[in-house]
């Protein structure tokens, strides 16, 4: 029988700077169940008007870590529930939570690979998890992630893709700036286009596990351009955010 999953009062266990406008809250969660890398929570925010503020955002972390979350969230303008998250809580408030939800947008070791994963600002989220549980699980999966970003300094988990990409065996890391590249720049400089796609999913083939995230335009350009790679349709799984890759 499936779960219904109901709400429940998370805790903020820590929030960790990961660029200028992303941000990463670690929430304990007391009615904790392992999540599938890919899905999301729902936080629900609730004003004393009884007025109430819900958004969706993809779970960073690898299911093999027990009890607690990391919502990875880009701060928007404009967003209701980002701007919240960012002005007002802090280490040890409260957050209404439900989760995990999802099941089509998710890779678990077992399936095992090629994987190719393709993100574009914040929607290398859920893709991270996928690498974080992967690592976890000691999977030999194949893997490559090419992330594209404005500049530099936009980079999510710069650092700590840098060193799994040095470290763990069969994943590789591409990197394109679409804006500004700092001087000695090594990776891409372009919006993703065929041409880097036939560079960094070519060696894998067409028996490829494709997940693609990020802004629409970014996801429907990759996804035909994997199909025109020869890759069939039904081994390509998107997610889209926003236009500015991200949620609110």
């Amino acid at each position: 029988m499936k779960r219904v999953l109901e709400w429940q009062i998370a805790t903020v266990a820590a929030i960790r700077q990961e660029t200028a406008r992303v941000k990463t809250y670690t929430l304990t969660i007391p009615d904790w169940i392992p999540h599938q890398a890919g899905q999301h929570y729902d936080l629900r925010l609730t004003a004393p008007d009884g007025y109430q503020a819900q958004r969706s955002y993809s779970i960073a972390s690898e299911p093999e870590r027990a009890g607690e979350i990391d919502l990875t969230i880009e701060i928007l303008d404009d967003g209701e529930v980002s701007g919240y998250l960012d002005g007002v809580i802090t280490v040890g408030d409260q957050i209404e939570v439900r989760g995990p939800i999802g099941g089509y947008f998710v890779w678990e070791a077992g399936m095992g690979g090629p994987l190719l994963l393709v993100g574009g600002g914040s929607g290398v989220v859920p893709l991270m998890a996928m690498i974080r549980h992967r690592c976890s699980a000691g999977s030999l999966a194949p893997t490559r992630l090419l992330y594209s970003s404005r500049m530099y300094e936009d980079i999510i988990y710069r650092e700590e893709l840098e060193r799994l990409g040095k470290s763990q065996p069969g994943l590789e890391i591409f990197h394109t700036l679409t804006r500004v590249q700092p001087l000695g720049w090594a990776g891409f400089a372009r919006r993703i286009d065929l041409p880097m796609l036939q560079a960094v999913a070519g060696p894998f083939g067409n028996a490829v596990h494709a997940y693609i995230c990020g802004p629409t335009p970014l996801v429907e350009s990759v996804a035909n351009g994997l199909v025109q790679l020869g890759i069939p349709p039904g081994q390509v799984r998107t997610e889209r955010f926003g236009p500015t890759g991200g949620t609110a």
